[in-house]
């Protein structure tokens, strides 16, 4: 593409991606100062057609933002009223009291939201104030400056042809340049990995470490609807094959999140985490709740769970990482997206107070500082040994040797000092040999689906004439290497179908990428244990089209 051609505009600051981060920074840059030119570029159809979380929302991030937000609408309005914990086995379960949990896992005072409304209300209140957001503008390429800091990005390129080449319907998109450009693509974006990777910004850190989060959301029987309750599980179906759990929140109009998170630092390439989230729901507990309601969307994306030790350097010439770009969820607590506000709001910040300096490309490292010692760095160092605990000792040992760690952290002290992740998710991936296959019953229709079933109520939508965004490294690998030592687990680690082997009687085995099903979940990119898939973004507009996840 380089021999592309294109018009360049100039902006103060240029955001990648209209989630809670980039729309936070967004926000804040026109709250310091109104004069800056700002513009948001999102790859979705709309603001909030990719946003997929839980979610409550501890709305600290907001206050800070907007400490006026209920007075403005927001569909911020249900408080959370009852928490439960369960350990489940196969036909029961067992209450987990709340009274022996750190303080810091109460949600008295959040809320059960859709974070993708949540989205599009702040996209609102950034017009407002003069931003500029662009949906349906995919950002393909970093645009480098002579020194070889981050100036901008190319946007809006549309209609390649199947092979990628430059055809006679081709749009080359535009070049938008700024002072900053902020990366809040979400978990694994590619421009981010490209970023991380040039300037080597994980260097001394540990591996990122990621979950898999699928979500549906049901109308349920109002008799057994009850609006605010939040409920967590672990234990079965998962067991000791991997780490995860589930949610159950009940916000209003009679709905009900239901979602499953598989960490994927799993050994067993057998393991299927669709199939263990429709398994999920055939529990006696589960079942009841659903019994006669009906599944009305579906969707999935990749969760970072590394934490603390695992976020990299967050700023490089000319550029910083924003939110889960960087990796701030908080584990225990399943929350991140207050973090996120918090990291855009540091980051606008930063960038005002260096315009004002007159500075423009460079590092901007009081960015870097207050997330990791100020609020953000506090929220995640308190937790920082929970999760390596649960891949290294599993979940009694976890919750156990987590929690006392957590108690002792909010005394400003660890037993434990700092643990460390070891393997990435996909080093985590052993040969199938060492592991049994794992038969999982056929979904009844009722309360489980097929995949494909399912992915039709995510509105994904992909125009096929386009190059598959999903780019292998070696064509090869998955057949001659994938397939015969991990089983094939590209076929089942997807949540969306887009990856099968075909056999044809006297033909080779055929390696098929349906890049049409992608919800952008990023799971691929991750734990492929070849790490042979690439994930890149489509032409813009395409993919999923949530509705209020």
């Amino acid at each position: 593409m380089a021999e592309i051609e294109r018009e360049a505009m100039e902006y103060d600051v240029v955001i990648v991606g209209a989630g809670p981060a980039g729309l936070s920074a967004a926000i804040r840059l026109k709250q310091l100062d109104a004069d800056l030119n700002v513009v948001v570029l999102e790859k979705g159809s709309e603001v909030g057609a990719h946003i997929l979380s839980g979610a409550v929302l501890d709305p600290c991030g907001l206050d800070a933002l907007i400490p006026d937000w209920r007075d403005k609408g927001a569909p911020i309005t249900v408080p959370v009223k009852e928490d439960n914990f369960y350990m489940l086995g196969e036909a029961g379960q067992i209450r987990v009291p709340n009274w022996p949990m750190p303080p810091l896992m109460n949600n008295h005072g959040n809320y059960i939201v859709s974070m993708g409304n949540v989205c599009r209300w702040m996209a609102e209140q950034a017009e407002e104030l003069g931003v500029e957001i662009f949906p349906g503008m995919a950002c393909s390429e970093l645009v480098y400056g002579e020194n070889g800091e981050v100036k901008g990005v190319v946007a809006g390129v549309f209609g390649l042809e199947a092979d990628g080449s430059i055809g006679e319907n081709t749009e080359p998109g535009m070049e938008l340049h700024g002072k900053y450009v902020f990366l809040s693509e979400g978990v694994r974006g590619s421009l981010a990995k490209e970023v991380i990777a040039k300037y080597d910004l994980s260097k001394s850190k540990e591996p990122q470490k990621f979950g898999i989060g699928m979500k549906e959301i049901w109308e349920i029987d109002p008799e057994k609807h009850r609006e605010g309750t939040v409920t967590h599980t672990m234990g079965w179906p998962l067991g000791k094959e991997a780490g995860g759990g589930s949610f159950i929140y009940h916000l209003d109009n009679n709905q009900v999140y239901v979602g499953f998170v598989v960490h994927l630092n799993y050994k067993n390439p057998h393991l299927f985490p669709y199939m263990e989230f429709q398994r999920f729901k055939h529990h006696p507990m589960v079942a009841e709740l659903l019994k006669g309601g009906k599944r009305v969307a579906y969707g999935a994306r990749a969760i970072s769970e590394g934490g603390y030790q695992s976020m990299p350097k967050m700023v490089a010439p000319g550029v910083a990482l924003l939110g889960c770009s960087v990796g701030m969820v908080n584990v225990p607590r399943i929350k991140g997206n207050h973090n996120a506000m918090l990291s855009g709001k540091a980051a606008a910040e930063a960038a005002v107070a260096a315009i004002k300096e007159g500075r423009a490309s460079d590092e901007l490292t009081a960015y870097e500082t207050e997330v990791r010692e100020g609020a953000i760095g506090q929220d995640l160092k308190k937790v920082r040994n929970v999760k390596p605990m649960w891949s290294k000792y599993g979940l009694v040992a976890s919750l156990v040797g987590g929690g006392l760690d957590m108690w002792t952290n909010t005394l400003g002290f660890s037993l434990f000092g700092t643990l460390g992740h070891g393997k990435s998710d996909a080093e985590a991936t052993e040969p199938a040999s060492k592991h049994k296959p794992i038969d999982y019953p056929k979904p009844d229709g009722k309360l489980s689906f097929d995949r494909l079933t399912n992915v039709s109520f995510s509105f994904t939508n992909h125009e096929e004439s386009q190059p598959a965004h999903l780019k292998l490294l070696d064509d090869a690998v998955p057949v001659n290497v994938n397939l015969p030592k991990y089983a094939g687990p590209s076929a089942r680690y997807c949540p969306a179908g887009v990856y099968e082997f075909v056999e044809e009687e006297g033909k080779d085995t055929r390696f098929v990428i349906n890049f049409q099903n992608c919800v952008h979940c990023k799971t691929c990119d991750i734990k492929d244990p070849s790490q042979n898939i690439n994930w890149t973004v489509p032409q813009g507009g395409d993919g999923p089209n949530y509705p209020n996840m």
